[in-house]
């Protein structure tokens, strides 16, 4: 039965809904037994969610914490709610076996009890609800639900408008959808505890004491926060810890008096975890960072150093996007090397910047203060195999579809070797009209250039260029011809101190190229499979009349390296101090299997070689001229052999001397994600013969191991060497690997890595993530990418 009195309702209170028939009712639990888990409690359909955000954060931001793996289903409606009545927005419905009390005054609500109101969902053996202060007192396997939200206890008071009241010992569950930066996917991080006491602070602000906070789906989690008090802010999401630990494996890892951390996946200033590395060149490597979020579309980093054998360096990097502009700057500095003992510094400087909405400029300035910082400071081989940093200035304009122009300022800082030419400046003009009588297309590419080197021996001066070029495109099913014709004309003012060298060139040569094609089509069936196979010969010749050039010095050509894209262009040489002499043709034919019904392509076998009708003549200083009319010949083959099996290889071969000049081959099986094995070898003659294996393999029971060895059988020795584990925990991952590389045999580098990341908190120690997925192809990190807000370039 129902029993209330006080038939009027006082101004402003919400509508009440009382009803002593329990739609759902749950089973009876025994005194003292545990609160209901999720499985039992009825579920609440979530209320809309709230509109995305506009993200103005970098491409590819530093996050602060991985995104949880996938996101779960939402919750079904409970099913009491679904067979009655919609209840008006505002209005308070409460349900129970027995309601007994006052109307407008307080109601007492018995057996398998529950309040609604807007998506919440208050359920327990007994509650006591006063209509006047909106309060309600719950006991006995107390639920709070909102959406995915759930909080389970003994006991609870509540303001249902406000949000505000206390949970004794509760056990909680909350969980967001993330705004992530562009790019990435929505996903839905969840976080979970108990405390001795929850405070309600207002909507989406907790307050507990004695909790504990992990992302582990497990009752007895891997990892988790421990705190004597923990705030939980979801509208900043963020949350705040005092008097802390991180507890891992039972034991505590971290100490914290005071920690802010991210809920939902979302950049926050604070402390980053600690990198921790060791290599023969620093030794013991340390990194604390401290990360700024000062606004959306901009932030910094502060990261001291700590290296064992070097001392201490000072780093830091700020980062900015605006619709107009975005970019990052960054330094490095270690007062004194206590190896070198010298002073030791690095700056860098990325811009780019939309002027007008035609123009656009960029500007890329890199520097360091010796030619060995990066040997020294560095475990990567990427990093310490520099030899250029480019200083850089720029400005495009695209004036339509059809033409262009830039102009650049250039140069290099030279960590060894020779340095290159200066820039200052280049102009550019390019243009490529389509619609042009008789359906001709006009091309044209103009440059003016000055050059100036560091070494007054070098000459110097400018170069002008005008390239004007007119071609035929004949296309038809099945085939297609194109006749090209363009005049290179080239002047040079030169500024050199050798007797008897003109100080003005100037090269006119007209070139033609006719480029051919067929295209034919078959069914076939390969191994029981239907497919579709190509066969496409293909025709190109060159007509470019000799001129002496031997009296034009070089100030940024080199010679192409040969492959089939080189065979198909029209110079030999890279840069506008060398125009080869040519009357030449190119013979190649493709064929190629494609899966009809995908039209993806699984096979791509191509032979090619080119036919000199005329001896070489114009060469590089100190180049020899080519011997015989037929060139080396090419074959590549590649593909899909099976579902989970791939072939790439590449062949040079010298029919003059009968010799192979280059073998490349790569074979890889992977059947699915985090399985790969590689096998390659690369030969190039009287340079190098290197034999590479690699792989990623789950090992069983969560571990994994990855490796890559690489040998060189010119040299015979190992150039580079990385031997690693993993281990997937569910909530957690660690990783650990050995880095040995030698940039030259007398010259060995050898780094340790070893991480812990804690899924959805933080990683501990050097991540090794970057140099496997370059080092192993086909490697797939075993959980949820990261970014790291550190440089990651160390």
């Amino acid at each position: 039965m129902c029993c209330f009195s006080g038939a009027a309702v006082a101004a402003g209170l919400p509508r009440l809904v009382v009803s002593p028939d329990l739609v759902k009712s749950r089973p009876e639990r025994p005194a003292g037994q545990a609160p209901a888990r999720s499985a039992e409690a009825p579920e609440v359909q979530a209320p809309p969610p709230a509109p995305a955000r506009p993200s103005t954060t970098p491409e590819s931001p530093p996050a602060a914490v991985p995104p949880a793996a996938g996101v779960p289903a939402e919750p079904a409606a409970d099913p009491a709610a679904a067979e009655s009545p919609p209840i008006a927005a505002g209005s308070t419905e409460i349900r129970a076996q027995q309601i007994s009390g006052t109307r407008a005054v307080e109601l007492v609500a018995e057996g398998n009890a529950e309040l609604r109101r807007d998506g919440i969902l208050l359920s327990a053996d007994r509650l006591t609800y006063n209509e006047l202060t909106d309060e309600a007192r719950a006991e006995g396997n107390v639920l709070l639900a909102q959406g995915t939200d759930r909080v389970e206890g003994p006991r609870a008071n509540l303001k249902i408008a406000e949000q505000v009241g206390e949970f004794e010992a509760p056990e909680y569950r909350f969980s967001r959808r993330s705004d992530p930066a562009p790019g990435e996917p929505v996903r839905e991080i969840s976080g979970s505890g108990h405390a001795d006491v929850m405070h309600f602070e207002g909507e989406n602000h907790y307050r507990l004491e004695n909790a504990t906070w992990s992302t582990c789906q497990a009752d007895d989690p891997d990892w988790y926060i421990k705190a004597r008090d923990l705030e939980l802010d979801y509208d900043r999401e963020v949350g705040v810890v005092r008097g802390g630990s991180v507890i891992f494996q039972d034991v505590p890892i971290f100490w914290w008096p005071w920690a802010e951390f991210p809920l939902v996946a979302q950049r926050q200033s604070g402390f980053l975890s600690p990198t921790v590395g060791v290599s023969n060149k620093a030794g013991v490597d340390i990194s604390v960072p401290y990360y700024w979020n000062l606004a959306p579309n901009y932030d910094a980093t502060f990261a001291p150093r700590f290296m064992g054998r070097r001392g201490v360096q000072l780093g830091g990097e700020f980062r900015y996007l605006t619709p107009g502009y975005r970019g990052e700057s960054r330094v490095e500095w270690l007062p004194r090397d206590a190896v070198t003992g010298e002073e030791r510094a690095l700056g860098s400087v990325q811009h780019q910047q939309r002027i007008t909405p035609n123009l656009y400029g960029s500007l890329d300035l890199n520097a360091v203060s010796d030619d060995q910082y990066f040997e020294d400071l560095s475990s990567r081989l990427s990093v310490a195999s520099q030899v250029n940093l480019l200083r850089e200035g720029r400005l495009s304009y695209v004036a339509s579809d059809w033409w262009s122009a830039s102009a650049l300022v250039q140069s290099y800082q030279t960590l060894s070797g020779e340095d290159p030419y200066r820039r200052l400046p280049q102009l550019l003009l390019n243009a490529n009209r389509q619609d042009m009588a008789a359906g001709t297309v006009f091309g044209f590419r103009g440059e003016y250039v000055q050059f100036e080197h560091s070494d007054s021996r070098k000459a110097e001066g400018s170069r002008f260029t005008l390239y004007p070029q007119l071609s035929l495109p004949f296309e038809r099913p099945g085939y297609y011809v194109t006749p090209k014709i363009g005049v290179h004309h080239t002047q040079y003012a030169l500024d050199r101190d050798l007797a008897g060298e003109s100080d003005s060139i100037t090269r006119t040569l007209p070139i033609f190229t006719l480029d051919s094609g067929l295209h034919f089509e078959r069914d076939t069936t390969l191994f029981a499979r239907d497919y579709l196979q190509t066969l496409e010969p293909r025709i190109y010749y060159v007509r470019t009349p000799y001129r002496n050039q031997d009296d034009i010095p070089v100030f940024d050509t080199a010679r192409f390296d040969f492959g089939f894209a080189q065979i198909f262009s029209e110079n030999l040489y890279a840069g506008g101090d060398r125009i080869a002499d040519a009357n030449q043709v190119t013979a190649a034919v493709t064929s190629r299997l494609i899966d009809p019904g995908t039209g993806a392509e699984r096979l791509r076998a191509t032979v090619g070689q080119r036919y000199y009708f005329d001896d070489q003549r114009v060469t590089l200083p100190g180049e020899p001229r080519r011997g015989g009319r037929r060139a080396d010949m090419l074959a590549a083959f590649s593909g899909r052999v099976t579902t989970s099996s791939s072939i790439d290889s590449a062949w040079q071969y010298n029919p003059r001397e009968q010799l192979t000049e280059r073998f490349n081959f790569t074979v890889r099986y992977q059947p699915e994600f985090a399985k790969a094995l590689n096998l390659g070898y690369r030969y190039s003659r009287e340079v190098l013969e290197d034999l590479d294996l690699s792989g990623q393999w789950p090992l069983g029971r969560g571990w994994y191991g990855v490796a890559r060895v690489t040998r060189s059988l010119k040299e015979n020795r190992i150039t580079e060497t990385i031997a690693g584990l993993e281990y997937d925990g569910g909530c957690w991952v660690v990783r650990s690997a050995v880095h040995r590389f030698a940039t030259n045999p007398d010259d060995v580098t050898e780094a340790l890595f070893v991480q812990l990341e804690l899924n959805g908190l933080a990683s501990v120690g050097s991540s090794p993530v970057n140099l496997l997925k370059r080092s192993v192809a086909g490697y797939g990190k075993i959980n949820e990418p990261v970014s790291d807000r550190v440089f990651g370039v160390y």
